[in-house]
């Protein structure tokens, strides 16, 4: 008898008219459910295993539209939080939120589309779709956290953050691997149901049960027999003054705002440094003499305040702006800097400026320069901070500096223009995902929330929500010994593909040489 792997429901078939068009998109948007805030785990593992099973025998052609399809479900809902902040000036920018989410999604969506397509192709030449899909989304997640600047939002592998154990694999794989792993798993169950022979649905089931059992046992060894991060002798105060953006510059508001930062910041209690959010100071602190003397009458001796402030230098030829985090010595001394190297377009600046007619979301005097790259900051006794301002947060393997690895990561943000929406939620679990890759706590302070001190593996020990004002005092958490991600970057991920690869390339030649053997 012979068997065929055709099926009725081809992924051609489902795609045909506006039922297709609905499970495409229906399955993107349940992606969306297993991202932070919603962390349902499984709505995770049902969009790959359908979109895997829309992959089944497609052209390419059919399958790019699938991918894009996929993409659009995935990217409208779960980047509609943008639009909160169009509202902030809304008179001038209200009517660009809903096109610039659509836009950005059309766009986005078009790296899902290249991974499904080149997943089908591949496997039209006889290789195994489930690796193909794995292998096609991981690449283009890749380059979409560095095409054009980059935008690593809302990875496949952060459906995980939330479930800690699962997680943990980053730290060897970082969240491109992990998001393979994922991706693999989900689509391996998804075919086990196409299988047209009982063996091998039986064997697509049981690398799925793999892969699981491996990623839960290593995350479960992690955080129960490895020796908890303790505390370092370093006592951290974090300031969330829940300043609204439309006050945050307005001038009448200002020695308002101050009054509030100063009141929270000397609240009773000890502390060796003191954290302030991105732009938390309303001027240029570095400029302002006075104003960083009166900051240090706040500190203890041997206190450091760590304050974000926007920098300006003037040239021969122009004023240069930069957004940065200042330490501040009780003397009243800017004892180091760190400029924010990874900036927001339109945002901070515009890319292409001579080419592109559009002006900046944020009104300010000019655009923003960028700082260097990842830097270390050493200033006094304290430990070694390594700072990320806002959205340089969210780029895998490039929040660390690789010549000196600090103690901890200091994450100063302001997502006061998000509201309550889900992206400060969002935007705190990419910030866990790099603790747990880096294997270094990290402290977050924002404008309006999400603050929180989060360990080494990623938990979340103190918490201020969104749009709720105070501090957090606590001892800053101990860093572990370098992670295997942090020693290799993402060609740990790369490793781990080229190896899945590599063993099903034994599988198939151990398959052959038994049938050979058996023949004889």
């Amino acid at each position: 008898m012979i068997t065929s792997d055709a099926h009725p429901f081809s992924g051609g078939k489902l795609l045909q008219g506006l039922p297709g068009l609905g499970v495409a998109l229906a399955a993107g948007a349940a992606l969306v459910l297993a991202l932070p805030p919603y962390s349902i785990l499984p709505f995770a593992l049902i969009a790959f295993a359908v979109l895997a099973i829309m992959l089944h025998g497609t052209p390419w052609p059919v399958a790019f539209r699938i991918g894009y399809l996929f993409g659009l479900g995935q990217f409208v809902p779960g980047l509609f939080w943008i639009t909160e902040s169009f509202q902030v000036e809304a008179d001038r920018f209200g009517w660009l939120a809903l096109p610039a989410v659509f836009g950005l999604a059309a766009l986005l969506a078009v790296f899902p589309a290249f991974a499904c397509a080149l997943a089908a192709r591949m496997a039209r030449a006889g290789l195994p779709l489930s690796l193909s899909l794995a292998t096609g989304w991981t690449g283009l997640e890749w380059l979409r956290g560095h095409v054009l600047t980059g935008f690593p939002w809302n990875l496949a592998a952060y459906t995980l953050a939330d479930w800690l154990p699962l997680a943990q694999m980053a730290s060897l794989v970082g969240s491109y691997g992990l998001g393979f792993l994922l991706v693999l798993c989900s689509a391996l169950v998804g075919l086990a149901f196409r299988a047209p022979a009982r063996r091998l649905q039986v064997i697509r089931f049981a690398s799925a049960t793999a892969i699981a059992v491996t990623v839960a046992g290593f995350g479960f060894a992690r955080l129960t027999l490895s020796d908890p991060p303790s505390e370092r002798g370093t006592q951290i105060r974090v300031v969330q003054p829940n300043i609204a953006q439309s006050a945050k510059w307005d001038e009448g508001s200002r020695k308002a705002n101050i009054l509030r930062l100063l009141a929270l910041s000397a609240r009773p209690g000890d502390y060796d440094i003191l954290l302030w959010p991105e732009t938390a100071w309303p001027g240029f602190l570095a400029e302002d003499t006075g104003a960083r003397i009166m900051l240090g009458w706040l500190l203890p001796k041997t206190a450091v305040l760590l304050a974000g402030s926007p920098e300006r230098e003037v040239t021969s030829n122009e004023t240069v702006y930069r957004n940065s985090v200042l330490a501040i010595a009780p003397d009243g001394s800017v004892l180091t800097r760190y400029a924010k190297h990874h900036l927001v377009p339109f945002g901070e600046y515009v890319p292409w400026r001579r080419v592109l007619p559009f002006q900046r979301l944020v009104e300010s005097l000019g655009d923003f320069l960028p700082g260097p790259g990842p830097r270390t900051l050493a200033f006094g006794p304290h430990p070694y901070a390594g700072i990320a301002i806002c959205y340089e947060i969210i780029f895998p393997g490039h929040v660390v500096d690789d010549a000196i690895r600090p103690d901890w990561i200091f994450n100063a943000t302001n997502d006061a223009w998000f509201g309550s929406s889900i992206g400060p939620k969002q935007h705190l679990a990419s910030a866990r995902m790099r603790a747990i890759e880096e294997g270094l706590p990290l402290v977050r302070a924002a404008n309006t929330g999400i603050s929180a001190v989060v360990d080494a593996y990623g938990e979340t020990l103190a918490m201020l929500d969104i749009e709720t004002s105070g501090v957090i005092d606590m001892r800053l958490p101990r860093s572990l010994p370098p992670t295997l991600y942090a020693r290799l970057g993402d060609w740990s991920a790369l490793l781990l593909i080229l190896g899945s690869w590599g063993v099903f390339a034994f599988w198939v030649w151990r398959k052959k040489t038994v049938l050979k053997g058996s023949q004889k």
